[in-house]
């Protein structure tokens, strides 16, 4: 076996043959990138090799994502695939480390984030599940019934409107911890590529202010097995929620149901007048800290001035292992190196996932044996860490 190494154009066809093995037979009319495009922007892709057969493969995506405040940095891990007669080798140890390391050191990537297949096989590298990407569906004549709020007026989107769609996602996921920025070179910058994406983007504004958002594809059919698929309903106003769930229940004639992908307890559940909202699927989210104090610096933590020590143990990778002291002064955070008399309890590399992304609190992390020792502090982490909820909307 070859240690890792970047691939490059010539190797296109035993990448394209991995993945292929790895998550089935291609969609018909595939047309495999050509090698003056390879890469792909914001891709970056190791792989391993038997010989002439490439028999591991790990990408890296250039992303940020929003955690407590910050645009953090963050490696999105994709693409992951080992040949069938090579498993259980241990050839993803070495991959794993040079894709985070390469992030770490070339763009400042301090956390990574993925949707597993298994995730057994990614807490061996120090990730845990911190929320989850749904796809629910609702009837639509259910919907139909929702009042919508007279003060709010829905429009169509144009490319002019792209800033203010933008704008209002930004203003969402800033408020949660987790979601993508939806800047880098993973996302389209043109507007009219943005609009013409959907069968519609519409917008709720209340006072010539864009106040909510709905990002729909009406698909095929006009029965019962019609269904309209949501991909974003972003809303910061009560009514604007309704009018937009409103919109969509106006379909009932000609869709059964509404597909949308959200995560998390949504609140634009709370503008439903019933109970339904079936889970059709679910995709886990792991995120691994890869860089302590990195990843918990420059956090807008709120108005309380703090300092609690901790130590990070056991980390599979290395990277996050050593004693430290997170601070918060005038409501943002600092992370130092500490040493071992400033105490504080002992985490792993999971339970600092957990614990970071607000996605559990010391009891839970403790109670799943990834936390241990002093808790005098823990009420204070759940103050700091535990005011966001975390959400995601982009698959990768």
């Amino acid at each position: 076996m070859t240690d890792p190494r970047p691939l490059g154009p010539d190797d296109i066809g035993a990448s394209i043959t991995l993945s292929t093995e790895a998550f089935g037979d291609l969609p018909a009319g595939y047309t495999p990138p050509s090698p003056d495009t390879w890469p792909l922007p914001g891709r970056h892709s190791w792989g391993t090799w038997d010989g002439d057969r490439l028999v591991a493969r790990v990408m890296g995506r250039e992303y940020h994502s929003w955690w407590h405040g910050r645009e953090v940095p963050t490696c999105g891990i994709a693409g992951v695939a080992v040949a069938a007669e090579s498993r259980g080798e241990g050839l993803l140890d070495a991959l794993m480390a040079t894709v985070l390391d390469e992030g770490l050191r070339e763009r400042g990537e301090v956390v990574s984030t993925l949707y597993p297949t298994a995730p057994a096989i990614y807490r061996r590298y120090g990730y845990e599940i911190v929320t989850s990407l749904l796809e629910v569906e609702l009837a639509t004549d259910r919907l139909s019934r929702v009042s919508p709020d007279p003060t709010v007026t829905l429009r169509r989107a144009t490319a002019a409107d792209v800033d203010d769609v933008r704008r209002l996602y930004a203003t969402w996921a800033a408020a949660h911890n987790g979601p993508l920025t939806r800047t880098g070179p993973s996302f389209p910058t043109d507007p009219d590529e943005l609009v013409a994406s959907f069968t519609a983007i519409t917008l709720a504004v209340v006072d010539d202010t864009v106040v909510g958002c709905a990002s729909w594809h009406r698909g095929t059919g006009y029965d019962d097995s019609a269904t309209i698929v949501v991909d974003d309903l972003v809303s910061l106003h009560a009514g604007a929620t309704r009018s937009l769930w409103a919109m969509l229940g106006s379909h009932a004639s000609v869709t059964g149901r509404v597909r949308l992908s959200t995560s998390g307890d949504d609140p634009v559940r709370l503008a439903l007048p019933f109970s339904e909202w079936r889970v059709t699927r679910q995709m886990p989210y792991m995120l691994r800290v890869h860089d302590v104090a990195g990843a918990l610096t420059g956090l807008r933590l709120g108005p309380l001035d703090a300092r609690v020590a901790f130590t990070v143990a056991g980390d599979p990778l290395g990277t996050t292992d050593g004693h430290w002291v997170l601070t918060t002064a005038d409501g943002v955070s600092t992370c130092t190196p500490g040493d071992a008399s400033y105490g504080g309890p002992v985490l792993s590399s999971r339970g600092l996932a957990l614990l970071c992304s607000g996605a559990q609190g010391c009891a839970d992390v403790r109670a799943a044996g990834l936390m241990s020792g002093d808790t005098t502090s823990d009420l204070l982490l759940d103050t700091l860490l535990g005011g966001r909820r975390v959400h995601v909307r982009d698959y990768f």
